[in-house]
Parts: structure tokens; C-alpha cells; sequence
């Protein structure tokens, strides 16, 4: 009897091809940026050297499993000799200068030998980081010509220091409660993102005026922010409408920060997705005040100074809050119940944020529950939105204080009912 034959790729194969169609779809994405130079200078590396080099990266490790790890030596050492072509035609021969492709060119074969290793999700988002690195050259430079050495000097410090101690601290929780290398990370991310803001602020801010300041600067610090757009006021009172759109759109940026970080400290994202609804209340509101006294300002070139947050003076500050806020409402939490975690929500006054990261960060440990979590990061949103006119009475002219307290306290009210409801909706129907 003849024997049917069968067609067919059998699971490994299909693997090995998946992983070589990955490795290609990396090398294209990369290669098609340096392909968009084109245009303005001579290409040495475009979308086929990008591709065949992951591929070959993948390829490599492959073989490494039947022909010995000395295939893997072979062709880094045949992609580090093609690299340091490109560097010596480009720097000796045409006389430029850059580094910037023989480095993509490597870092693409590496991408394609971890592809072949299955972290998959690495190679992708990897790939997806150096694409944007390389097409944001112009603004990237931009932002870096705005930075002065105090701020260099206060990052690389700043990170030196973070990055000695995750190394030397314990894997272990303290105490069950406090995972040192969670909380480098998490001060380090939300230092990062205020860094992110504090350039644009920088770079942008004195033409956009105070509205544009009061935006960017409430990433960094929305209490700080308040305080010196309202010091603004005392010198410059025709400003006051200017200001008080200034200091709403800090509340919103506030708001967008804390669900970010609750994203940072809980990755699962059910502390920030408990969170979302009163916050977007509070940002629709703000946002209809700000579209009604708009018409009312005036569009000159005032900004603010706040100081740089990768400074180790403000990161340990924040990580310093976090910290203690963290110990506070696990141990509240213990003894007292819902309403001792609800008690530290009064934080909010110094740093909505830092508590925010503590609540959430127990959310993703089991120590609380993502529910109550995202109450007290509500409540402190809320607390941090009403003491607003309280800095602004301080730091402030008495106009500003009086055409911004009705306009804090809608944004609070609202807010405040929005939470009702959606916990009354939440324990009704899922606690």
C-alpha cells in the first residue's frame, strides 16, 4: 500500500520561521528611519543591511545549538567589523562625524538573537525605544541644548546614586512591607516623568506663557507650581486671569500624573482603572473652567522656575514621603481598618503623588485592597485639589485668591460626588 504523504511545517520549524519573520519586521522598522536620511545624505545602512543583520542575529543563535557558541563569536565579530566600516567611511573617509548607525546596526543583531532566546516582548519594545530614539535626533538634541550643567550634573548624581543602591538592597520586603528595589523604580519612573516635563518647560514654556507653564509644571510639582504662579500675581495682578488657568490646568496635569504613577506601582492597573472615573470628572470640569476664562487672558511671555526634579534633594524628598506614607497605611490599614488607609489621604496636602505610589504599590502586594487604594488616591487628589486656594492665599494676590476659590471648589464638589457614586456602583455590583 503506497503511504499518503503529508504536507505540512512541523511545530519547531514553525517556530524558528516565526521567530525569522519577528527578527525581519524588527530590522525593517529600524531600517526604515535610517532609510528617511535618505534624502538629506548618503545612506550606508538602510532597510536590507538592518534586516539581514537581525536575521542574522536569530539565525546565529540557532546554529549555536548545533554547530557551538563559536558561530555566535563569528558573526558579532563580522557585525562589529561591518560597524566599524561604517565609522571609518563616514568619520575618515567623508569626514563627518557620528556613531549614531554603527551602534543601531549592532544593537539590531543583538535584538535578533533575543528574538531567538523567545523574549519576544523585549525585542519588540527594544526595537520600538531605538526607532524613537533615532527619528526624535532634532528634538531630543533640542531638549538636551536646554539643560544647564547644574541639571546634568543633578541627573547623573541623581541616577548614580539610585542605581548603586538597587544592586545592594534586599530582594525581600521589609518587614513584609516595603520592597526596596520596587521603590527605587518607582521613585526613579516618577522622577522621569516630572524630568520629562521640567525639559518642556524649559524648552517651551516662556512662549506659551503661564498657561503652558501651569501645564508642565504641575507634572513636576502642582503644589510648587501653585506657589509660584500665585508669588506672579503680587507683581503682575493683570495677570490673575492668566494665573487661575494656570493653576486649573496644573490640577489636570496632576491628575494625569497620579494615574500614571498608579500604573507604575500597581502594573496591573486595577488601582488606576478604579481611579479613573472621578479623576476624569474632575479633568471635565477643569477643563470647562479653563474654556471659560480663556477669552480673559492675556498672551505675554511670564513663566516659572522649578527646580529640576532628578536633583537628589526633591527625589528623596518624594521617596522619603512614599516611604513613610507607605508604612503609615499598611499599619493603618491593620489595626483601623478601611478608614485608618482613608486617614492618610490627608497627605495629599505635601504630595498627592507620593501617596498615590504608596497606596497603590500595597494594592500590587495584597496589602490592600485595589478598591480602597484607589479611594484614598481619590481623596487625595481631592485634598491636594482643595488646598490649592489655601497656597494661593498665601503665595497670592487677595483677586486671585478670590476668583479662584469658587472655581477649586466646583472641581472638588464635583469630584466628590463622582466618587460617591462610583464606589456605591462598585460595592453594589462587584465588592
Amino acid at each position: 500500500m503506497m503511504q499518503t504523504i503529508q504536507w505540512g511545517i512541523d511545530p519547531v520549524s514553525m517556530d524558528i520561521l516565526g521567530k525569522i519573520f519577528l527578527s525581519l519586521m524588527i530590522g525593517i522598522l529600524v531600517g526604515l528611519e535610517r532609510e528617511h536620511w535618505r534624502a538629506d545624505k548618503k545612506i550606508f545602512a538602510g532597510v536590507r543591511t538592518f534586516s539581514i543583520t537581525c536575521i542574522t542575529g536569530t539565525l546565529a543563535m540557532f546554529l549555536a545549538d548545533n554547530l557551538g557558541m563559536w558561530i555566535i563569536i563569528l558573526t558579532s565579530l563580522l557585525v562589529i567589523f561591518a560597524s566599524a566600516s561604517l565609522i571609518y567611511m563616514l568619520n575618515i573617509l567623508k569626514g563627518k562625524s557620528g556613531l549614531t548607525t554603527s551602534v543601531a546596526l549592532f544593537c539590531t543583531y543583538l535584538l535578533g538573537i533575543v528574538v531567538a532566546l523567545g523574549f519576544y516582548m523585549i525585542a519588540i519594545v527594544t526595537a520600538l525605544l531605538l526607532t524613537f530614539l533615532l527619528i526624535e535626533k532634532k528634538p531630543l538634541h533640542s531638549f538636551a541644548e536646554n539643560l544647564s550643567e547644574g541639571d546634568i550634573g543633578s541627573a547623573l548624581k541623581f541616577l548614580a546614586v539610585a542605581f548603586i543602591l538597587y544592586p545592594i538592597v534586599p530582594e525581600e520586603p521589609i518587614y513584609g512591607i516595603i520592597n526596596l528595589k520596587s521603590s527605587i523604580m518607582i521613585v526613579v519612573l516618577v522622577s522621569f516623568i516630572s524630568f520629562v516635563s521640567y525639559l518642556s518647560l524649559r524648552k517651551m514654556g516662556s512662549h506659551g506663557g503661564i498657561p503652558y507653564s501651569g501645564l508642565f509644571g504641575g507634572f513636576i510639582s502642582s503644589e510648587a507650581t501653585i506657589a509660584a504662579l500665585s508669588n506672579i500675581s503680587i507683581k503682575r495682578p493683570i495677570l490673575k486671569d492668566s494665573i487661575l488657568i494656570g493653576a486649573i490646568l496644573s490640577v489636570i496635569s496632576m491628575i494625569i500624573s497620579n494615574i500614571i504613577i498608579a500604573l507604575i506601582a500597581d502594573p496591573s492597573g486595577k488601582t488606576a482603572s478604579l481611579m479613573a472615573p472621578p479623576f476624569i470628572v474632575m479633568g471635565v470640569i477643569a477643563i470647562i473652567f479653563v474654556a471659560m476664562k480663556w477669552k480673559n487672558t492675556l498672551n505675554l511671555e511670564e513663566s516659572i522656575d522649578i527646580g529640576s526634579p532628578f536633583a537628589l534633594g526633591p527625589a528623596f524628598k518624594f521617596g522619603a514621603i512614599f516611604t513613610v506614607l507607605l508604612i503609615i497605611a499598611n499599619f493603618a490599614n491593620e489595626y483601623a481598618g478601611d478608614g485608618g488607609a482613608y486617614a492618610i489621604a490627608i497627605g495629599g496636602v505635601v504630595s498627592s503623588s507620593a501617596v498615590t505610589a504608596s497606596v497603590a504599590a500595597l494594592a500590587f502586594t495584597g496589602n490592600l485592597s485595589p478598591h480602597v487604594a484607589a479611594e484614598t488616591a481619590i481623596l487625595a487628589g481631592l485634598v491636594s485639589t482643595i488646598s490649592k486656594p489655601l497656597y494661593i492665599k498665601i503665595t497670592g494676590s487677595a483677586e486671585l485668591f478670590r476668583i479662584s476659590f469658587f472655581s477649586f471648589m466646583i472641581i472638588v464638589v464635583s469630584g466628590t460626588i463622582a466618587m460617591i457614586i462610583w464606589s456605591y456602583y462598585i460595592r453594589a455590583h462587584f465588592l
